[in-house]
Protein backbone atom coordinates (compact mmCIF):
# COMPACT_ATOMS: atom_id res chain seq x y z
CA UNK A 1 0.00 0.00 0.00
CA UNK A 2 1.58 3.14 -0.82
CA UNK A 3 1.55 6.40 1.43
CA UNK A 4 -1.12 8.23 -0.11
CA UNK A 5 -3.71 5.93 0.13
CA UNK A 6 -2.85 5.14 4.08
CA UNK A 7 -3.45 8.84 4.36
CA UNK A 8 -6.72 8.49 2.67
CA UNK A 9 -7.60 5.25 4.46
CA UNK A 10 -6.68 7.12 8.11
CA UNK A 11 -8.43 10.10 6.87
CA UNK A 12 -11.61 8.15 5.92
CA UNK A 13 -11.08 6.43 9.37
CA UNK A 14 -11.00 9.33 11.41
CA UNK A 15 -13.81 10.83 9.47
CA UNK A 16 -15.93 7.59 10.02
CA UNK A 17 -15.19 8.03 13.85
CA UNK A 18 -16.09 11.63 13.84
CA UNK A 19 -19.73 10.41 12.25
CA UNK A 20 -20.35 8.12 14.54
CA UNK A 21 -19.48 10.63 17.67
CA UNK A 22 -22.12 12.67 15.73
CA UNK A 23 -24.63 10.17 16.55
CA UNK A 24 -23.05 9.56 19.87
CA UNK A 25 -22.37 12.24 22.24
CA UNK A 26 -25.67 13.72 21.57
CA UNK A 27 -27.48 10.91 22.91
CA UNK A 28 -25.01 11.16 26.22
CA UNK A 29 -25.46 15.05 26.10
CA UNK A 30 -29.27 14.93 26.09
CA UNK A 31 -29.53 12.85 29.02
CA UNK A 32 -28.78 15.63 31.59
CA UNK A 33 -31.62 18.31 31.07
CA UNK A 34 -30.43 21.30 28.73
CA UNK A 35 -26.91 20.00 28.18
CA UNK A 36 -27.86 19.24 24.49
CA UNK A 37 -28.69 22.38 23.60
CA UNK A 38 -26.19 24.48 25.46
CA UNK A 39 -22.94 22.82 24.78
CA UNK A 40 -24.17 22.10 20.65
CA UNK A 41 -22.73 17.98 20.51
CA UNK A 42 -22.76 17.25 17.44
CA UNK A 43 -20.80 20.35 16.27
CA UNK A 44 -17.56 19.10 18.27
CA UNK A 45 -16.91 15.85 16.55
CA UNK A 46 -17.57 17.94 12.89
CA UNK A 47 -15.28 20.95 13.70
CA UNK A 48 -12.29 18.29 14.95
CA UNK A 49 -12.41 16.47 11.16
CA UNK A 50 -12.23 19.52 9.50
CA UNK A 51 -9.32 20.11 11.55
CA UNK A 52 -7.49 16.95 11.18
CA UNK A 53 -8.94 15.64 7.73
CA UNK A 54 -9.19 19.00 5.76
CA UNK A 55 -12.45 20.04 4.42
CA UNK A 56 -13.47 17.25 1.90
CA UNK A 57 -13.87 15.17 4.87
CA UNK A 58 -15.19 17.67 7.27
CA UNK A 59 -18.13 18.89 4.69
CA UNK A 60 -18.88 14.76 4.44
CA UNK A 61 -19.36 14.44 8.37
CA UNK A 62 -21.00 17.73 8.25
CA UNK A 63 -23.75 16.53 6.03
CA UNK A 64 -23.98 12.39 7.14
CA UNK A 65 -23.19 13.26 11.35
CA UNK A 66 -26.90 15.26 11.50
CA UNK A 67 -28.58 12.85 8.80
CA UNK A 68 -27.51 9.69 9.79
CA UNK A 69 -28.61 10.81 13.81
CA UNK A 70 -32.02 12.28 12.85
CA UNK A 71 -33.07 8.93 10.94
CA UNK A 72 -31.47 6.95 13.93
CA UNK A 73 -32.53 8.81 17.09
CA UNK A 74 -34.61 11.51 15.12
CA UNK A 75 -32.18 14.24 16.56
CA UNK A 76 -32.27 16.52 15.12
CA UNK A 77 -35.70 16.73 14.33
CA UNK A 78 -36.28 16.69 10.29
CA UNK A 79 -37.64 19.96 10.97
CA UNK A 80 -34.15 21.63 11.81
CA UNK A 81 -32.14 19.10 9.67
CA UNK A 82 -31.45 21.03 6.73
CA UNK A 83 -30.37 24.34 8.15
CA UNK A 84 -28.31 22.09 10.87
CA UNK A 85 -27.10 19.79 7.88
CA UNK A 86 -25.57 23.06 6.16
CA UNK A 87 -24.27 24.73 9.21
CA UNK A 88 -22.48 21.76 9.87
CA UNK A 89 -21.34 21.23 6.23
CA UNK A 90 -19.93 25.18 6.55
CA UNK A 91 -18.14 24.37 9.70
CA UNK A 92 -16.47 21.54 8.65
CA UNK A 93 -15.65 22.89 4.93
CA UNK A 94 -14.29 26.16 6.69
CA UNK A 95 -12.27 24.84 9.23
CA UNK A 96 -10.56 22.72 6.88
CA UNK A 97 -10.06 25.13 4.38
CA UNK A 98 -8.51 27.51 6.78
CA UNK A 99 -6.68 25.53 8.13
CA UNK A 100 -5.07 24.66 4.79
CA UNK A 101 -4.98 28.58 4.09
CA UNK A 102 -2.78 30.14 7.24
CA UNK A 103 -0.17 28.75 7.92
CA UNK A 104 0.99 30.75 10.77
CA UNK A 105 4.19 29.78 12.96
CA UNK A 106 2.36 28.48 16.11
CA UNK A 107 -0.35 26.01 15.39
CA UNK A 108 -2.93 26.93 18.02
CA UNK A 109 -3.20 30.78 15.63
CA UNK A 110 -4.11 28.87 12.85
CA UNK A 111 -6.16 26.80 15.20
CA UNK A 112 -8.08 29.24 16.46
CA UNK A 113 -8.18 31.69 13.69
CA UNK A 114 -9.62 28.29 11.37
CA UNK A 115 -12.78 28.05 14.03
CA UNK A 116 -13.49 31.78 14.93
CA UNK A 117 -13.70 32.17 11.19
CA UNK A 118 -15.79 28.53 10.42
CA UNK A 119 -17.45 29.38 13.84
CA UNK A 120 -19.29 32.97 12.04
CA UNK A 121 -19.64 31.42 8.62
CA UNK A 122 -21.34 28.67 9.78
CA UNK A 123 -23.98 30.76 11.72
CA UNK A 124 -24.18 32.75 8.91
CA UNK A 125 -25.67 30.06 6.77
CA UNK A 126 -27.65 28.96 9.51
CA UNK A 127 -29.29 32.29 10.14
CA UNK A 128 -29.86 32.73 6.29
CA UNK A 129 -31.14 29.49 6.22
CA UNK A 130 -33.48 30.37 8.68
CA UNK A 131 -34.62 33.73 7.76
CA UNK A 132 -35.71 31.77 4.05
CA UNK A 133 -37.16 29.05 6.17
CA UNK A 134 -39.42 32.13 8.06
CA UNK A 135 -39.80 33.85 5.45
CA UNK A 136 -41.32 31.46 2.76
CA UNK A 137 -43.77 30.47 5.67
CA UNK A 138 -44.47 33.71 6.46
CA UNK A 139 -45.52 34.71 2.70
CA UNK A 140 -47.61 31.49 2.41
CA UNK A 141 -49.35 32.29 5.28
CA UNK A 142 -50.13 35.71 4.34
CA UNK A 143 -51.26 34.68 0.99
CA UNK A 144 -53.83 32.21 2.54
CA UNK A 145 -54.67 35.23 5.43
CA UNK A 146 -55.06 37.25 2.42
CA UNK A 147 -57.20 34.91 0.12
CA UNK A 148 -59.67 34.24 2.82
CA UNK A 149 -60.59 37.92 4.06
CA UNK A 150 -64.16 39.16 3.56
CA UNK A 151 -64.89 40.57 0.07
CA UNK A 152 -65.71 43.68 1.13
CA UNK A 153 -62.81 43.82 3.18
CA UNK A 154 -59.58 46.19 2.57
CA UNK A 155 -58.04 43.34 1.05
CA UNK A 156 -59.90 42.11 -1.85
CA UNK A 157 -59.89 38.37 -1.48
CA UNK A 158 -57.77 36.62 -5.10
CA UNK A 159 -59.85 35.00 -7.53
CA UNK A 160 -58.49 31.28 -7.51
CA UNK A 161 -60.30 29.76 -10.26
CA UNK A 162 -59.30 26.14 -9.61
CA UNK A 163 -59.44 26.15 -5.36
CA UNK A 164 -57.39 22.22 -5.81
CA UNK A 165 -54.23 24.29 -6.20
CA UNK A 166 -54.56 26.77 -3.31
CA UNK A 167 -51.85 25.62 -0.84
CA UNK A 168 -54.19 26.77 2.23
CA UNK A 169 -56.99 24.73 3.50
CA UNK A 170 -60.46 26.28 4.07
Amino acid sequence: MTNKNSVRIRKTVITALCVALCIVLPMAFHMVKNAGTIFLPMHIPVLLCGLICGWQYGLVCGLLGPLLSSLLTQMPPMAILPSMMAELAVYGAVTGLMMYAFKYKTTYLSLYTSLVVALISGRVVSGILKALRRKLFVLRLGDCVVRHLPAGSRYPARDNPDPRKSSCKS
